[in-house]
């Protein structure tokens, strides 16, 4: 079992910068794959980013690719999205996620085996 816990949302103007964390407890964070999704008002959950256990190999949705950056520190169990120039269509809840490494699959979101609550993002133009 692994536990996730997002943080580091909020409100900020167009073109502002936001760094979420999420800290994972429980099971061996390195052996996990990890995702950021999000899920704006009406709309299904996308992928936004994702990363390998060891860090070595990133991927990330063409919308934020160039503007946010996946990355992860396993000493501390924590992974981060660090998301700059924001536009107002980045405004949506952010959750993490982990699967196991048999399973995961980095763009979707049904090979991970658990999340976080979501932390929320606001671009306001």
């Amino acid at each position: 079992q692994v536990q996730l816990v997002e943080s580091g949302g909020g409100a900020v103007q167009a073109g502002g910068s936001l760094r979420l964390s999420c800290l994972a407890s429980g099971r061996t964070f390195s052996l996990y794959g990890m995702g950021w999704f999000r899920q704006a008002p009406g709309q299904e959950r996308e992928f936004v980013a994702a990363i390998i256990w060891g860090g070595a190999a990133t991927d990330y949705a063409d919308s934020v690719k160039g503007r946010f950056t996946i990355s992860r520190d396993n000493a501390k169990n924590t992974m981060y999205l660090q998301m700059n120039g924001l536009k107002s269509e980045d405004t949506a809840v952010y959750y993490c996620a982990a699967a196991p490494a048999s399973r995961w699959s980095a763009r979707r979101a049904t090979s991970y085996d658990y999340w976080g609550q979501g932390t929320q993002v606001t671009v306001s133009s």
